[in-house]
């Protein structure tokens, strides 16, 4: 009688799955993660910033031929949308970056030591950069990140002053979900590939962090002093939609 009123056991539901896998989209081989997701009621694909992998949410359970079945069906698009990525790298003794929003050649020393600098030969910016040629991406790198965070450390400076909110430390990373970020107690975190965005886009990110020690959302009252810090906040946030992603699509390693 007893055995009859106990609880039935519930099992435990199964592992959700996460599968990484390389896709071929037209001559591209893409790092696909396809992840399960209980809560999911459809598939969603996403181009990870810069183009360089994808990432696909299914829900729990979803057999393996309509995965590959969406797949095929969305090649089109994957080809439309990844086409604004350039496949040539542009980190190579002849190529050309963007720094400060000024198109600059790279120029390989040939020497082992000696410092990253930009310089003007001959009227042209140039990139100077010494050591070894398969160091050249760790070296540029290296002197965005210094540089990135000279400008940013100036221009925070000059925005939390304008607000009267202190600041506990500012840091260079290289986020690929997003370009800035800022916590509760000060701490503000700025992805160094900004430095190769025009001026006027690197103060507008500045800005638009040191605002979020006043307001902490993205409501009326956030843009409001965002646009009060900086006056062409438009124009640098339609710039960095139109061509950030650029900036993360290029391969420093």
């Amino acid at each position: 009688m007893f055995a009859l009123l106990k609880k039935p056991v519930r099992s435990k539901p199964k592992p959700l799955e996460t599968v990484k896998r390389t896709l071929d989209v037209g001559d591209r081989a893409m790092p696909l993660t396809i992840r399960e997701n209980r809560r999911a009621t459809r598939i969603t694909l996403r181009i990870e910033p810069g183009g360089r992998a994808l990432n696909l949410t299914v829900p729990a359970g979803l057999l393996k031929r309509e995965i590959d079945d969406f797949l095929d069906r969305h090649q089109g698009w994957l080809l439309t949308k990844l086409a604004k990525f350039s496949a040539d790298n542009p980190i190579r003794s002849g190529g050309r970056i963007a720094f400060r929003g000024v198109p600059h050649r790279i120029e390989h020393t040939g020497t082992l030591r000696g410092l990253t600098e930009a310089v003007l030969v001959d009227g042209e910016p140039v990139l100077r950069v010494s050591g070894l040629e398969d160091h050249m991406g760790r070296r540029l790198s290296a002197f965005f990140k210094k540089e990135a965070r000279k400008d940013l450390e100036v221009l925070v400076a000059r925005h939390a002053a304008a607000i009267r909110k202190p600041i506990k430390s500012v840091s260079m990373k290289d986020t690929r979900s997003r370009w800035g970020s800022c916590s509760w107690d000060g701490n503000l975190s700025f992805s160094w590939r900004i430095v190769m965005a025009p001026p006027l886009v690197i103060d507008y990110l500045a800005a638009h962090e040191v605002a979020h020690l006043k307001e902490m959302n993205h409501g009326p009252k956030f843009w409001a002093l965002c646009r009060e810090l900086c006056p062409r906040m438009e124009e640098a946030r339609k710039w960095l939609k139109q061509h950030g992603s650029q900036l993360h699509a290029i391969d420093f390693e």
